[in-house]
Parts: structure tokens; C-alpha cells; sequence
């Protein structure tokens, strides 16, 4: 299976245009917008077909990539001009797609917002060259999804038949060599969990509809990625049976100012730019934003000052969309740029989301930390502002 072909399509007219542009139909002038958001592999399809074509590692059997050029796909690589997508520890990257090469599955632990799904995604993508084999867990999720299930009309008219099972992702990627990933494992009720055990361990799906004999047996390259919320233990603990078959790697929140920084431009940047507009976010409002997110996430200021942490998530991932929300009111009702207080009207909402006593700490943080900050520096003076009387 080829990578998608790099580069925009052809509209009607002969222009060109991107995944996420919007098209007109010559005949009606209706403006059809592209996806909200396209796959790692349609995304970064000149990457990963520029990876490929300069791929000179040995490749596991079933992968479309070396690790090593797995690694430069999630890491980054300026020399090929492979862009970084995952801020965070570089050697658990490398330890993960060692986990990939081996027998065991790889589950990605951590507090929401630390980007196990995204690095997830992006391994799928360059392993595998699809990332859409997904499980979503919830307290739902059925076994069909792990095994497989039949379509019943011709399951009455024809009786059980390969024509009609309707095999689930795993099997798919099972079939095909490839990655499939399971969600919020687990939110998934624990017989559904325990389905994965045999599969991880034998690589195989019985069918005994179908006979003594039949079954599905993987094809090199298969492998489950797996994704756990640490907030969520406790809802359905996973076995220890099922435990055995993965290796965890923990996804800890970005400890690196500077990384946090440029990720959440980059991000935002993408997403702006899909509307065609360019946020005007200057690196001192960008350091107000990292910088309240930082000491409420750990509880510290920057001058070793402890304070109350709040219960609500104050992740990398919640401070992209405090800047997103921020740059389209900056853009669309303030036409200028984003202001401390823009940051400050758009962080409440994720304050207020979990625990009624966090607006105390975020009043405290805003009463004896930015107060201070606000006297000197214009961009916390603007935080301060909005931000005491949204706290009250």
C-alpha cells in the first residue's frame, strides 16, 4: 500500500488545494469545507514519503519504516526536514518502539492531556501507514469490537460464512500486519479487556462458527497500542493476565518551558491557519499562558513559592485550546492581538471544570502570585485585570 501521495489535489478549476482548504463548486458556488482534521498520514504524507524514499535502516518485517526512521518521523529531523511532533522524553520514544518491534503490546499511561493518543497515532502512521484501526473504550464497548460480528441478514440466509463475519479493527490489523490502537482501555468492562489476552499472547482470533480449525492468524507487523488515563484508575482496573502483555511507558506533562512554548504556537498556528487567519500571539503573552499553567499543574511558582493545586487538568494539551479560544476572540471580536486578558476570560472555563472549590485556589494563585507579577510586567497586568473578577 503506497503512502497518500504527498502534496495538494486538483480542484475542478486546476488550482491546487490542501487537505484542509475549502473547495467551490464551478456550478453552484458552494463552498464545501475540507476535514477539521486528516490523519498523521495525510497530514505529514510528504514526510513519511520522504522518509521512505531516503529509508536506508532495516525495516522489522510488516514495517514500512525503520525505527530509526520511526524515531525521526515523532522526533523530528532537520536535516530531512522532518518536523518534531512529541515534546516530551525522547528516550520513551525510543523505548516505545522497541516495545513495538518486540512480542508485547505497548500501553501509554498518564494524566489527560499528555499526548499518549497523538504519539499513538503518529506510531500507527509511520509503522504501519494507517492510524484509523481504532477502539474507542467505554463502558459500551462491545466484543465485537475486539473479535468480530456477523452481518445477520446473511447470517440467516447463507449461515455462518467468512461473506458474513464483520471482522472488528483488531482483526483487520491482524489481517493486514498493521497497528491498531485501543482507547481509554480502561473505561472498557473487564471481559472486554481480557479479550485482548490471547491475542497479545498467541496472535490469533479462533472463529469456531466456521469450524474446528478456523482462525485468524496475525501477519507480521501487527501490534496493539494501548492507552490508559491515570485518572480513570479504579473505573476498570486491567488484570494482571492482561497487564503481562503490554509494556508501559509513562507520558509524563512537558517539563521544558521552551518545548511547551513552541508546541502550543505550532498548534495553534495550524489550527488558525485552516481558517486562513494567523494568530498574533507574542511570546510574552505565550510565557503568561505556559507560565500559569505550569505552577498550577505543580503546585510551585517560579520563585519556589508552594501553592494549592487545583483538581482540574492543566495539561499542555487544555493550554492549546486556552490559546486557540484566546487568538479567535483576539481575531473575530477584538480584531487585535492576544492580550493577558484574553488568556485569562478562556483559562476560567477549564478552571471551573471539575471541582467547585478550584476557583478558590485559582483566586488565591491570582490574589498573591499575579499581583504581584502584574505590577511590572503589562502582559500579567492584563491577566490580572480580567482574571480577579472572573475569579470572584
Amino acid at each position: 500500500m503506497p503512502w497518500p501521495k504527498p502534496g495538494p489535489a486538483s480542484t475542478p478549476t486546476g488550482k491546487r488545494r490542501s487537505g484542509n482548504e475549502m473547495s467551490v463548486s464551478p456550478s453552484t458556488d458552494t463552498v464545501t469545507p475540507g476535514p477539521i482534521r486528516s490523519p498523521a498520514e495525510t497530514l505529514f504524507a510528504e514526510e513519511l514519503a520522504r522518509l521512505e524514499d531516503s529509508d536506508e535502516g532495516r525495516r522489522p518485517p510488516g514495517w514500512r519504516l525503520s525505527p530509526k526512521a520511526v524515531r525521526a518521523f515523532v522526533l523530528g529531523d532537520p536535516a530531512r526536514s522532518i518536523s518534531r511532533k512529541f515534546f516530551g522524553d525522547d528516550a520513551l520514544v525510543e523505548r516505545a518502539i522497541v516495545s513495538l518491534m518486540g512480542e508485547q503490546g505497548l500501553m501509554l499511561v498518564g494524566e489527560p492531556g499528555t499526548a499518549k493518543s497523538m504519539l499513538g497515532e503518529l506510531f500507527a502512521s509511520a509503522i504501519s501507514g494507517v492510524s484509523d484501526l481504532l477502539i474507542q473504550g467505554s463502558a459500551s464497548t462491545p466484543d465485537d469490537a475486539i473479535r468480530y460480528g456477523w452481518n445477520y441478514a446473511l447470517l440467516i440466509a447463507e449461515g455462518p460464512s467468512r461473506r458474513a463475519l464483520i471482522p472488528s479493527p483488531v482483526m483487520q490489523a491482524m489481517e493486514a500486519g498493521q497497528i491498531v490502537r485501543v482507547e481509554e482501555i480502561t473505561r472498557c468492562p473487564p471481559e472486554i479487556q481480557d479479550g485482548l489476552i490471547s491475542i497479545l499472547s498467541e496472535k490469533v482470533v479462533a472463529i469456531p462458527e466456521l469450524g474446528r480449525n478456523a482462525a485468524i492468524r496475525a501477519a507480521p507487523g501487527f501490534n496493539v497500542i494501548g492507552t490508559a488515563n491515570l485518572r480513570d484508575r479504579g473505573v476498570n482496573e486491567m488484570s494482571s493476565a492482561i497487564k503481562r502483555r503490554f509494556n508501559f511507558e509513562t507520558v509524563r506533562p512537558i517539563a521544558d518551558r521552551d518545548y511547551e512554548m513552541q508546541l502550543i504556537r505550532e498548534r495553534v498556528g495550524a489550527r488558525m491557519a485552516a481558517q486562513g487567519i494567523e494568530p498574533r500571539l507574542d511570546d510574552h503573552v505565550l510565557d503568561v499562558l505556559v507560565g500559569a499553567f505550569s505552577e498550577l499543574r505543580t503546585g510551585r511558582t517560579s520563585e519556589g513559592v508552594t501553592i494549592d493545586r487545583p483538581v482540574a487538568v492543566m495539561s499542555t494539551a487544555e493550554a492549546v485550546n486556552v490559546a486557540h479560544s484566546a487568538s479567535l476572540e483576539a481575531a473575530f471580536l477584538s480584531d487585535g492581538p492576544v492580550t493577558g486578558g484574553h488568556i485569562a476570560r478562556q483559562m476560567v472555563g477549564i478552571i471551573l471544570k471539575d471541582d467547585d472549590n478550584d476557583i478558590a485556589r485559582f483566586r488565591s494563585y491570582v490574589d498573591h502570585v499575579v499581583k504581584e507579577r502584574a505590577r511590572a510586567d503589562p502582559a500579567w497586568r492584563d491577566f490580572h485585570e480580567v482574571a480577579r473578577t472572573l475569579a470572584r
